[in-house]
């Protein structure tokens, strides 16, 4: 049987705080009084030890009856309602237990052990408060947990899944009372899984593992692109219990970049001419380097076109394309446009902004009509370029750049560094790589590819079954010089689509200048009729050859009727 110091020692280092214990003995004077003892009858230690126990019952009580019993006869009781008087003499009624101390049979002092009822009372309220608080709050988790866009798991230390949210749900296909208790890998089944995986990673090495990009096995059977990041997960302890995991189905994004890729790729660039798959050469060369690139050529001929692609082409195509029109903004902004600028650099600068240097961090900057820039506005874009630095204006703080510069115009610069108009400092520094793209009269070889190709963009667009232009349309569309290029072609094209309700454009269909032909006389000069008939006829040539002489297929590669050829090839004298 322990002492009764033990009792109370083994009571304090278990916090038993609502229970007031009390030691009397055999003459039944109060011996031990602990802190909850006092707390409750409002009496210190040192005022009620070696007091009888009339001090905190009443004379005429009948409770200490419990307490002579205890001692004489050596019976327990528990439970028992019993009012005591506090300091202040008021009554408190406490719910009491009254416990023998024996040693070799006899009765050595008695515990009296007591709870105050209305504290009790009030302490199971609190209970229940905090329980409700902490249901709330779980409820409030979990709706959090559900509701994220992001799939979420966690795993214990054996691999178990603990947790699994209705997002993993939705992108695994397998519901979260398939996933609990199963271990990771038979759920996700990637190819990487315990082999090197990111989860394995974060277990091992304790480190968090962010945007890694994996395909793993939907319930259904399909493969599912994903995101994932992954982060040791540690109770209030600081241990280690396991692991948590978010990752986002990326199954569109990736079937955008594949588009855009798939859009962008050199071979989808129309042309057939030498010079346009010279250019396509250039353009699969430069793009697995990060030097500067400057694209020629009149306005309409797709240098931002050609720029894309070799962004998308490049170690950088997952990181920002940011395009800039150095000639759609004035002076007074085309800098902060660039660089940004701080709150209250100038009127109207209302809050700090990022310029196009920060958000192209990573990927291509591209400088579009960059000879259209002031000689101050290419001082400073020379020295960002040489430097790797820029700051915002009306602002100190350095931003490093790291993007890859594209610049394009359609200007003759060189022309231009000869007036004076621009650095030529500053041109040898973007003009690492040159890339001309010739104008759509100097390619018209490549003419019947564009219309068949801008024919196939307006039938889906508009919903129709065009097939072709008319002979005497066509004619008209090789005999125009095509100032605004390829661009201008395919906005004829659109406007053909808008009046023609056939399944032929014929001339009726076609813009009022082209019509009535009323060209300029340099174009005239530039692209006589007869360099037109005479590509047109090397065109129908080459084909004929082709096809091994069937006009038939020639004709449908033309996209013009079988008659339309014959009569073409009489007239152009094959």
């Amino acid at each position: 049987m322990p002492d009764v110091q033990q009792i109370i020692d083994r009571n304090k280092e278990s916090l038993i705080i609502p229970d007031g214990i009390s030691v009397i003995s055999l003459d039944q004077e109060i011996i031990v009084f602990n802190e909850a003892a006092s707390r409750i009858t409002g009496y210190s230690e040192d005022e009620i030890i070696g007091k009888k126990i009339d001090l905190i019952f009443s004379s005429h009580s009948e409770d200490t009856n419990f307490i002579s019993r205890a001692i004489k006869e050596n019976i327990s009781f528990n439970n028992q309602p019993i009012d005591i008087i506090d300091s202040k003499g008021k009554s408190k009624n406490v719910l009491a237990s009254i416990t023998p101390i024996v040693r070799d049979g006899k009765v050595l002092s008695v515990v009296f052990v007591f709870r105050d009822t209305k504290e009790m009372l009030k302490l199971a309220e609190e209970i229940n408060e905090k329980t409700s608080e902490l249901i709330d709050q779980k409820n409030k988790l979990d709706a959090i947990f559900n509701s994220n866009i992001e799939g979420t798991f966690t795993i214990d230390n054996d691999w178990n899944i603990t947790s699994f949210n209705k997002s993993a749900e939705k992108i695994t296909g397998y519901k979260k009372s398939e996933a609990i208790g199963k271990k990771c890998w038979e759920i996700f089944n990637s190819s990487i899984c315990r082999n090197g995986c990111h989860m394995e990673q974060t277990m091992t090495k304790g480190k968090p593992m962010i945007g890694n990009e994996v395909e793993i096995l939907h319930k259904s059977g399909r493969l599912v692109p994903i995101r994932v990041n992954s982060s040791i997960l540690i109770n209030n302890k600081n241990e280690r219990i396991g692991a948590v995991e978010t990752f986002i189905d990326i199954s569109e994004i990736k079937n955008l970049s594949d588009h855009l890729t798939e859009v962008y790729r050199y071979e989808n660039i129309i042309g057939r001419n030498k010079e346009i798959k010279q250019i396509f050469h250039v353009l699969e060369s430069v793009s697995q380097t990060d030097s500067s690139v400057l694209i020629t050529g009149e306005s309409g001929t797709g240098k931002e076109l050609a720029a894309r692609a070799i962004h998308l082409n490049s170690p950088r195509k997952t990181k920002p394309f940011i395009a800039v029109n150095c000639s759609a903004y004035v002076e007074t902004l085309i800098e902060s446009e660039l660089f940004g600028h701080e709150k209250g650099a100038f009127t109207g600068a209302i809050k700090s902004k990022a310029g196009k240097f920060e958000l192209a961090k990573d990927g291509t900057l591209f400088l579009d009509e960059i000879g259209d820039l002031s000689l101050a506005v290419q001082t400073k874009l020379l020295r960002v370029l040489e430097t790797k630095e820029f700051e915002r204006v009306g602002g100190n703080k350095i931003f490093k750049i790291d993007a890859r510069i594209i610049a394009a115009t359609n200007k003759n610069l060189v022309e231009e560094i000869s007036s004076g108009r621009f650095r030529e400092d500053l041109f040898y520094r973007i003009n690492v790589v040159n890339i001309h793209l010739p104008p759509l009269r100097e390619r018209m070889d490549d003419f019947p590819l564009f219309v068949n190709h801008f024919i196939e963009v307006f039938n889906t667009k508009f919903k129709k079954d065009v097939r072709q232009f008319s002979s005497r349309a066509y004619d008209i569309l090789t005999e125009y010089n095509w100032p605004g290029n390829i661009r201008e072609l395919e906005n004829v094209i659109e406007h053909c689509f808008v009046l023609c309700n056939g399944k032929i454009i014929d001339v009726d269909c076609l813009p009022k200048r082209l019509r009535e032909k009323k060209f300029l006389p340099s174009q005239i000069i530039i692209n006589p009729v007869n360099k037109v008939k005479e590509t047109e006829k090397q065109l129908i040539i080459s084909l004929l050859e082709k096809h091994k002489g069937n006009r038939t297929k020639t004709a449908e590669e033309l996209n013009i009727n079988p008659s339309t050829l014959w009569r073409k090839i009489k007239k152009l004298e094959i």
